[in-house]
């Protein structure tokens, strides 16, 4: 059986390590916001060209937290593409803001930066872009929209640790970028995890702030936060796959590249540009038979996901919110797409394997 993912050889290179800094943070005798976290914020900061990282508990935290540090009005409008997972639309949601709908452009799966401008109004305040599957999204265009609307950015980075447009890392190019490290990521922790970057010293501390119960002296708290908090023991196991990420991320380049090569027509692939430099935290393909498909490949021992079967406006949480607003692009997308095995433990005679049995299908 080729499984899909499998967290245990995944994280089995780094088992000694683990434990080695597992033993010390153990006995340090602190866990909570410690010297763990600060020289893994450090790290990343450093990783992602930026100035500041802040760690937190989760990836939808940082996306909350990235909002309410902007302190926006309720009903405030935020553009954010149809095609995403619902954490991105959970924030907009759980700050009292609106949800406004973009469709992907149909070869890349991210948001059409060409369709931005249409959906802006005078409550527009924000841009909530997706780098989906670890291809980013057209920065250069969409900033310069935020910059002649005044609009904030926030960059759900989610899917993209590492990846890269026009020589520029995501989380990079935002006010915001809001990362998640859940243990199936490309840098992904043994429990759930998250983090913030930003260029803007202001808006940082304001994070730091928000974080720890809206306290930046303990007792004494400035703002109504939250609890969401890297803790010292993931901080250290994150640090230790740091050091490897670009590795990781290179053997899943190489891994898509045999899919790219020799998977046959039938099925519609990513595409591919000098532009980015795409990681793969997901190998997704096109198929008007999707369904059967995944049917097949689990007859033949190939073990396969769907990222995601229900477009967002489709879900019964949204029912009220985003029900309104028609995504057909969306919609074609979450019915067709199958995501292939493409794990840092996959080998090419595994891949070679899923290839093979798909080009019979």
């Amino acid at each position: 059986m080729i499984e899909y993912e499998n967290l245990g050889k995944l994280n089995k290179p780094f088992f000694e390590e683990y434990e080695k800094t597992f033993k010390q943070t153990l006995e340090s005798g602190w866990y909570i916001l410690g010297s763990k976290v600060q020289s893994f914020e450090n790290e990343f900061a450093v990783y992602c060209n930026t100035r500041y990282c802040v760690g937190l508990a989760n990836g939808l935290d940082a996306l909350i937290l990235a909002l309410r540090a902007f302190n926006f009005e309720k009903g405030t409008e935020v553009i954010v593409p149809s095609n995403t997972y619902i954490a991105t639309i959970l924030s907009i949601v759980h700050n009292n803001l609106q949800p406004i709908l973009v469709e992907p452009d149909i070869t890349t799966y991210n948001i059409d930066a060409k369709k931005i401008e249409e959906k802006i109004t005078s409550k527009t305040r924000a841009i909530m872009v997706v780098h989906l599957y670890g291809k980013m999204c057209e920065m250069d265009i969409i900033t310069a929209i935020a910059k002649k609307y005044n609009l904030k950015i926030i960059e759900d980075c989610a899917q993209a640790h590492g990846a890269t447009y026009k020589k520029k890392k995501a989380g990079n190019w935002g006010d915001f970028g809001a990362f998640s490290f859940y243990p199936t990521k490309n840098l992904g922790a043994v429990a759930d995890a998250g983090a913030m970057t930003t260029n803007d010293e202001q808006l940082a501390e304001t994070i730091k702030i928000l974080r720890n119960y809206g306290s930046k002296t303990k007792y004494y708290n400035e703002a109504v936060g939250f609890n969401s908090r890297l803790d010292e023991i993931q901080a250290a196991f994150l640090s230790v796959k740091l050091k490897q990420l670009d590795k990781i991320n290179s053997h899943k380049r190489k891994l898509a590249a045999l899919y790219l090569q020799y998977l046959k027509p039938d099925f519609i692939k990513p595409v591919i540009h000098s532009d980015y430099d795409d990681i793969y935290h997901i190998f997704n393909i096109r198929h008007p038979k999707r369904d059967a498909l995944k049917d097949y490949l689990l007859k033949n021992e190939i073990k396969t996901d769907i990222h995601y079967p229900v477009a967002p406006n489709k879900q019964k949480a949204m029912l009220g919110i985003l029900d309104n607003q028609p995504t057909p692009i969306a919609e074609e997308i979450h019915q067709t797409t199958l995501s292939l095995p493409i794990s840092y433990f996959h080998t090419e005679e595994d891949v070679l394997k899923v290839i093979e049995v798909m080009n019979k299908f």
